[in-house]
This record gives C-alpha cells, sequence and structure tokens, in this order.
C-alpha cells in the first residue's frame, strides 16, 4: 500500500490551520480536512502552547531590499557613505552600520543582507513578567493559590489603580504560561489551571448540553417573578448535581447576586436524600437570603413540594435541554471540577472537605463582580439582614 505523501505546512495551510483552530475545530477534525494525522496538527500549534503567532512585518522605518540593492551598486561604483546615505534619503550612520553588518565593503551582498535582516528581527520581544520579577513573581504565589489569569489580572488592575507598571493582562499570563520559550513562568504551572490543557483551546470548543427529565408539578423558571433575573435582590438561588464514578454526586448551590456556593454531601442521588441535604441547607441561612431555588428537570428533584412545605422557598425548573437558564450554576460546577475531578468518586470528600472547596472559590475575585469576591458581598448582604 502506497504511503500517503507527506504534507507540506505552506504559509496559506498554516494560517488556515489557526483559522480553524481558533474556531474551536478539533485537532483530529482538522486534521482530516488536509488528509493528515492529529499529531501533525498538534505539532504544528505546540510550540507556541496554541497561542498563535503574530504575523510577521517589516518594519516601516527598516531598509528595504531595493536599498540595500542601491547600496550594492554604490559600491562597486564606490561611492562614499555619505553620498548613498542622500541618495537614499536615510542617514549616513544607517548606511555604514549596514554595510559593516554584513560583510563590509568588499563582501556586502544586498539579497544575503535582506535575509540576515529578516533572521535578526526574529529576536522576540521580552514579555512583562520578564522585566519585572517581582510582578511574575506575584503572579507566580495566585497561580499557586488556584486564582485564574483573569482573576489574578483583575486583582491586579484594583490593587494597583493607575500604576500600569505593576499590572497585567490576563493574556500575558496565558501566554508566559503556554509559550515556554519565553522561560518566565515555570511549566509545572500550567497544572494549576483549571483545564489542566498544555496549549490553549479556543473557548468555542467547549460546547455542551445536559440531559434533563420530566417533574411532575414542576413550575417553570418562565413563572419566576421578573425581579430574580436582574439579580440585584439577593437570596435567589440556583442549584444542581455534579456526579462521579460509583453513583457519587454532591449538590451545588449559587446565590444569584454574589456568586456565593454551598455545597452539599449526598450518599446517593434518590429524591428524599438530596431534598433532606437542600432543606438542611436552607436552614442554615436567614430567610431573607433564601427566597427561591432554580434547578434543572432532573429526577432527583420529585420530591421538590416536600422541599417548598419545609422550608417555604419555592423551586422554578428550567425548560428542557436549557442550561443557560442557570448560568451562574453552570459555571460553577465546571469551576468545581478542578477540586472534584470527573469520574473519581465524590463520596470519598467528606462535608468539612466540601466547605473547604466552597471556602476558596467564594474568596477568589469574580471578573462579573468587579473582582470583588463572593464572600465579601454575601457578607455584606448578611449584615443588611440584621
Amino acid at each position: 500500500m502506497a504511503r500517503k505523501p507527506q504534507l507540506k505546512f505552506t504559509t496559506d495551510i498554516k494560517s488556515e490551520i489557526w483559522s480553524r483552530y481558533r474556531r474551536g475545530e478539533s485537532l483530529n477534525a482538522i486534521g482530516r480536512v488536509f488528509g493528515t494525522h492529529s499529531s501533525s496538527i498538534y505539532v504544528q500549534v505546540s510550540p507556541s502552547g496554541g497561542i498563535q503567532p503574530p504575523e510577521r512585518k517589516r518594519s516601516r522605518l527598516a531598509l528595504t531590499l531595493s536599498e540595500r540593492e542601491e547600496i550594492s551598486r554604490g559600491l562597486v561604483a564606490n561611492l562614499s557613505v555619505r553620498t548613498m546615505a542622500s541618495q537614499l534619503g536615510r542617514s549616513p550612520s544607517t548606511v555604514s552600520r549596514e554595510i559593516r553588518r554584513n560583510g563590509g565593503c568588499d563582501t556586502y551582498r544586498a539579497t544575503q543582507a535582506d535575509q540576515n535582516a529578516w533572521s535578526r528581527s526574529r529576536r522576540p520581544k521580552k514579555c512583562k513578567l520578564a522585566i519585572n520579577p517581582e510582578l511574575a513573581q506575584v503572579v507566580e504565589m495566585k497561580l499557586r493559590l488556584d486564582w485564574s489569569p483573569e482573576q489574578i489580572a483583575g486583582w491586579l488592575k484594583r490593587q494597583s489603580l493607575g500604576d500600569e507598571q505593576n499590572q497585567v493582562s490576563h493574556e500575558t499570563i496565558y501566554r508566559s504560561l503556554f509559550v515556554q520559550a519565553r522561560g518566565v513562568l515555570k511549566k509545572e504551572l500550567q497544572l494549576l489551571l483549571r483545564s489542566k490543557r498544555t496549549i490553549r483551546r479556543s473557548k468555542q470548543s467547549s460546547l455542551k448540553r445536559g440531559g434533563l427529565g420530566g417533574i411532575p408539578g414542576a413550575i417553570s423558571i418562565r413563572d419566576r417573578p421578573a425581579s430574580v433575573e436582574d439579580r440585584a435582590i439577593p437570596g435567589h438561588w440556583e442549584g444542581d448535581l455534579i456526579e462521579g464514578s460509583s453513583g457519587s454526586c454532591i449538590a451545588t448551590l449559587v446565590e444569584r447576586h454574589s456568586r456565593y456556593v454551598m455545597l452539599a454531601k449526598l450518599e446517593n442521588k434518590k429524591t428524599d436524600t438530596v431534598m433532606s441535604a437542600l432543606i438542611n441547607q436552607a436552614k442554615r441561612l436567614p430567610n431573607e437570603l433564601y427566597k427561591s431555588l432554580t434547578w434543572d428537570r432532573g429526577i432527583e428533584m420529585k420530591g421538590h413540594q416536600r422541599f417548598t412545605l419545609e422550608t417555604d422557598i419555592q423551586i422554578y425548573f428550567c425548560d428542557p435541554y436549557s442550561p443557560w437558564q442557570r448560568g451562574s450554576n453552570e459555571n460553577t460546577n465546571r469551576l468545581l471540577r478542578q477540586y472534584l475531578q470527573k469520574w473519581s468518586n465524590l463520596s470519598n470528600h467528606s462535608q468539612q472537605e466540601l466547605d473547604e472547596v466552597a471556602r476558596k472559590l467564594n474568596e477568589r475575585p469574580r471578573k462579573t463582580l468587579g473582582y470583588e469576591t463572593p464572600a465579601d458581598r454575601f457578607e455584606r448582604c448578611v449584615a443588611t439582614t440584621h
């Protein structure tokens, strides 16, 4: 069987690979388009950590090939440096430096000089964290506290108002992690990111859907009061279960106004077990801070009427296949997977351990809160109830 000819990665093909990768296509899908293996595509995107390198351009101030050819002809004609500079509209020092860098008057060649200049221009500019070790140290410390690059960038902006020298964008942090040629942040810090990826992926590559069931007597989210929608009033919660191996699961609750998180250990997924856990969690809070709960249509919620009778808290149910209707909870469940791994046995975690995980999330600054922490905002809500 004849071997498939090896793909030549021309500039146009590389550009198309990056375009598809940014749109969220998988390495396998891109490989199929070009008739090659996914590993060949990985070789193209991994050196830059999945971050497309900027297109190389010549500086408008640099000498052009035609100008270098004029210099070459001037040298053959024994013209002085000042004469050649005058003809080109350049300074004599520019022409003199060009000749000296590329072999001198006797061996200067325009084409070779142009190639040399292009090669020298590949030297990367040092990033902000490379020239500010103190800032890099702060970033590393926060990464080790499980903060995301976006949270670190937002927190630094709040802490160093007006001092741009001690601020850094989340994109710079990601580039320093994934583009290891920069040598600023240790490669081991990649493992502290929630995704655990070795290369960066497009946001469009992680779309998902949730499986939902039917609940008798369910009150639709469409009947939820309009005052809940704008998040201005605290006390409205979203909830769900996250599941692990061997039928293990944990109940997650998120307050819509503050994004404050509570977790409840469950022995199983039976409706009586789930209702008892949710009732216990509800009794830990003042009535003013627990007014409603929005859940999906999972079968564990068949006993929702018992919850409402014992707590006087109304449960509203999302539409089928509409997880975005509990967006705060969906996002929180994604964050929790940093600590509660998929396919791990969640029953191994005690309630004390779950409270510690919730504390970590609640003490992280959140972009949607202007980089305030959920704990700080929720504490203010508690204070106003007394």
